[in-house]
């Protein structure tokens, strides 16, 4: 827990303290205010997280020469579009500045997270990752808990959204604050291809690749359930306290997984991970086409928030013990750049089904989140790390 580790994680806290807020009030304001359909709010995040996916992929690129601190503090910057849509009436608009400071959120991601594994000792990676993931969620949460409260005292949506400009700030800030700490890498063995243990991790990284993208196409955004409960419940608060019991598990989660550093990190990836995400969606598929009560939705989203916790710790922490077989910043970037592509067809797909039935919508996303778990499995079979 260097200055460095400390001054990334924080930066984390703070901007999830803020951009959570948008994340969960969006679906709200856009669908339920502004009395747009189902369906484009999936757009919106296709657009947000397809063009991220490219930003991030190009942001890994870039920071294998460049430096990564100015890189994330770019990023971060950005996001500061996201509490603007408060001030705006029009969709199409809204959707634009959404999806604008999604962009950033994503560019930031690779280069901060090679910051970090190079703040980190090789033997600490995980319990790093977690501690950035705990952080990271754990402001998500207050981000939905302070939310609800301002929300409840009657302050309006649009005041709502220009509030979270402030952590968002304060983030940027502790990122400019950071050291742009690189260590030396090795350049890789032009025989080393002949061996079995090289071709072992250069299959096991294309594997995971494989399967985050594949995991992405099941990964929608968390806005569907919040409008999901709020119209079985009839209750905007309950909706949106769902998103708090997601990001509260996730975050402790995090921190739990990353401590083990006994444990075996692709099958944690592929059954904790992946799978088990699966499986609370197909509780909200199940909740919704046979009416359950609200406790059903919370139970599927807590499982999927168990989920998130160990997919965010695990994988940049796989890429980072695979520094012999592909170069830090475009493995990172690789990681998100692939997600961000399934997320594109994800929230596209849900849109869609959404609009049919919810509970198709969500069928579909946990086939798609139990078959990336089968793939990394198969793929990290010959992983040392």
């Amino acid at each position: 827990m260097n200055r460095d580790v400390l001054l990334i994680s924080f930066s984390a806290f703070f901007a999830d303290l803020g951009y959570q807020a948008v994340q969960a009030l969006f679906p709200i304001y856009l669908v339920l205010t502004l009395a747009s359909s189902p369906f484009y709010f999936g757009l919106a995040n296709a657009i947000a997280f397809g063009g991220g996916a490219l930003l991030a992929y190009f942001a890994g690129l870039l920071g294998n020469t460049h430096s990564r601190r100015w890189l994330a503090v770019i990023g971060s910057a950005f996001m500061l579009l996201m509490p603007i849509v408060g001030l705006t009436v029009n969709p199409i608009l809204a959707i634009a500045l959404f999806a604008a400071g999604w962009w950033g959120r994503n560019f930031r991601v690779p280069p901060r997270r090679a910051m970090l594994a190079d703040a980190s000792k090789r033997g600490n990676l995980g319990k790093a990752f977690g501690f950035l993931h705990t952080l990271d969620i754990g402001g998500g949460m207050f981000a939905v808990i302070w939310l609800l409260f301002v929300l409840g005292i009657g302050i309006g949506q649009g005041t709502a959204f220009l509030m979270t400009s402030i952590p968002i700030l304060i983030s940027t800030l502790l990122l400019v604050a950071t050291r742009d700490i690189r260590k030396r890498q090795r350049p890789a063995n032009p025989d080393a291809g002949k061996s079995s243990g090289f071709r072992m991790r250069k299959s096991t990284f294309r594997g995971i690749i494989i399967a985050t993208a594949l995991y992405g196409f099941s990964y929608y955004s968390l806005g569907f359930p919040i409008l999901t409960i709020a119209t079985a419940s009839s209750s905007i608060l309950l909706g949106i306290g769902s998103y708090a019991v997601y990001l509260g598990v996730s975050a402790f989660t995090g921190y739990f997984i990353g401590s083990r550093k006994r444990l075996n990190k692709i099958k944690a990836l592929g059954y904790l991970g992946y799978m088990l995400s699966g499986i609370g969606t197909a509780f909200l598929s199940a909740g919704y086409a046979f009416h359950s009560p609200v406790s059903v939705y919370y139970l599927g989203v807590a499982l999927m928030g168990f989920g998130l916790g160990v997919v965010e710790t695990m994988e940049p922490t796989i890429i980072s013990l695979m520094r012999s077989a592909v170069k830090l910043d475009t493995g990172m970037g690789a990681l998100q750049g692939s997600r961000g592509f399934g997320l594109f067809f994800a929230n596209l797909i849900m849109g869609i089904l959404y609009v049919v039935s919810p509970s198709y919508s969500y069928l579909y996303a946990a086939v798609i989140s139990i078959t990336a778990g089968i793939i990394v499995l198969a793929a990290g079979r010959g992983f040392r790390g």
